[in-house]
């Protein structure tokens, strides 16, 4: 039995939750894109006190590494590190786009097999996206991708493919075919717990000093400059 902290601020939607192994115990969502930073300190304060689990008892920290918002990556893994540095607890990073992979899974019938592609919106016609299997095995690696009339035409010549998440949307008025399938909702601390389960049995944890947000992508400011 493992205790985990798991923190999600990568996308509109924070949370933040508790877990034993990947059973959820307690989570709390905002979905107050702009309040991040405020939201996360309280809500992992708030519950400590409600589920009587302390910090200096958890086993790790997971977060959602990106890709994402550039302040929300940035606040849940600099929050993350804090944590661990001063409580000496090892940190785990998992991919943003495999959560919402788990997320999209979620009351599928496994019967027929399908494709899953999760998509976060980025500038104009542009996503953050990849695709797996439902073993959640990388068919394509995450990448950006500016969407046109011909994405994604060779997998879906083959099988249905389940698209996912904020980017989707996009997808919808630009392409069209039969093997394509739409599923609304948001992931959420709660499946990226069911991910920290394995890199925390392999001891596969995250540098403290080195690791980064996972951008994909060069960031720009409303000026046009790059961020680091």
């Amino acid at each position: 039995m493992s205790y985990f902290l798991n923190i999600d601020t990568a996308t509109e939607q924070a949370s933040v939750c508790l877990s034993e192994d990947d059973h959820v115990l307690d989570m709390l969502i905002s979905t107050d894109q702009k309040n991040h930073a405020s939201f996360l300190q309280p809500a992992i304060q708030t519950l400590v006190q409600r589920t009587g689990i302390q910090l200096t008892q958890i086993d790790a920290v997971a977060v959602t590494g990106g890709p994402g918002s550039y302040t929300g990556l940035r606040v849940g893994l600099a929050s993350a590190k804090g944590i661990c540095f001063t409580l000496n607890k090892p940190l785990i990073i998992v991919n943003t786009l495999e959560v919402m992979a788990v997320a999209a899974l979620e009351n599928e019938s496994t019967a027929e097999a399908f494709l899953i592609c999760p998509m976060i919106d980025a500038r104009r016609m542009e996503v953050f996206t990849a695709v797996y299997d439902q073993s959640l095995q990388t068919i394509m690696e995450p990448q950006p991708m500016i969407l046109d009339q011909h994405s994604f035409s060779e997998l879906l010549e083959k099988q249905s493919v389940l698209f996912f998440g904020s980017g989707a949307e996009k997808l919808k008025g630009i392409l069209s075919h039969a093997h394509m399938r739409f599923k609304n909702g948001h992931h959420n601390a709660g499946h990226l717990a069911r991910l920290a389960l394995k890199p925390f049995a392999d001891q596969s944890f995250a540098d403290l000093a080195y690791s980064e947000p996972i951008y994909l992508k060069a960031f720009f400011d409303t000026s046009g400059k790059t961020k680091n």
